[in-house]
């Protein structure tokens, strides 16, 4: 009997001049949770995104949209300050869902990107 395969995982999938970024949360390179504080987790976060982001030879200015998954709704005021270190006006088009996760992940981000020649 063989096992049933783990969920498939593409951490970024281009199409035509637009870059997808799969969810990102505090993970290291291994793909294990790293424990830390919201603020530690959302950083870990953000630098993953980015990372994802490089392979593309984009970066975060590039980025249209986010979605965003906050575990605790008390930690909304926390992730708008944060939110603004890495995103600069024009602010990407943004979704957020508070009260999901589970305790050991606080935040989880995905991203669109746009690699055309224009404004996105």
């Amino acid at each position: 009997m063989t096992a049933a395969p783990g969920p498939a995982f593409r951490p970024l999938v281009r199409a035509g001049d637009f870059v997808f970024v799969s969810g990102q949360a505090a993970v290291d390179e291994a793909g294990r949770l790293v424990p830390g504080t919201f603020e530690e987790q959302l950083r870990r976060s953000m630098e993953n995104v980015r990372r994802v982001l490089a392979q593309a030879g984009l970066d975060l200015a590039h980025v249209v949209r986010t979605g965003c998954y906050v575990h605790d709704p008390a930690d909304a005021l926390e992730f708008n300050r944060l939110y603004r270190e890495y995103f600069q006006p024009p602010l990407p088009a943004r979704t957020t869902l508070t009260g999901c996760l589970t305790d050991e992940v606080r935040f989880e981000i995905d991203v669109v990107a746009y690699a055309g020649g224009g404004e996105g």
